[in-house]
């Protein structure tokens, strides 16, 4: 296994563009370092902190001090499974669901909103799409408590380019 076989090809995209809903929660300054196959962002902050933006369920996680730290970090427990959704990618590509360049892996019902960490609930969607509706879910969502009954409204989604 090869950690890139998990990971977003980074060039030709512009991170800035794609993730600009998403500031903040994310600061207005970070380097993205690498985005799994599920569009979560691993950013690099100024002070060297790794953390994760996981879109779909809105949520910024420090996840490592460092690089080093994360290099180290991954390699334990079920950090590498967890992160990079390694067993769900698997099992996805053995259901012949695969990925254009400008895609990613998303939940048609957001773990946010109940949906199944599985296979049937996953499909490919550009990721300009992607970040964008999840930012909107997550603004709408941000300030409620569990179980809250809610009536979510998509708005001002951009088109894939």
């Amino acid at each position: 296994m090869r950690l890139t076989d998990y990971l977003i090809e980074q060039q030709g995209k512009d991170w800035a563009e794609l993730l600009s809903d998403w500031i903040p929660p994310l600061p207005d300054s970070f380097t993205v370092w690498m985005v799994n196959l599920f569009g979560d962002v691993f950013a690099v902050f100024e002070d060297g902190s790794v953390h994760m933006l996981d879109p779909g369920l809105g949520t910024l996680e420090r996840v490592a001090e460092s690089r080093d730290q994360f290099c180290e970090l991954v390699d334990r427990n079920n950090n590498a499974n967890n992160w990079l959704m390694i067993p769900l990618v698997d099992a996805c590509r053995c259901a012949g669901l695969g990925l254009s360049e400008h895609q990613c892996y998303h939940f048609k019902i957001s773990p946010l909103l109940g949906g199944d960490y599985s296979v049937d609930n996953v499909a490919a969607i550009a990721l300009r799409e992607y970040y964008s509706a999840m930012a909107d879910l997550f603004r709408q969502t941000e300030d409620l408590s569990d179980g809250t009954k809610s009536e979510l409204v998509v708005r001002n989604l951009r088109k894939p380019s």
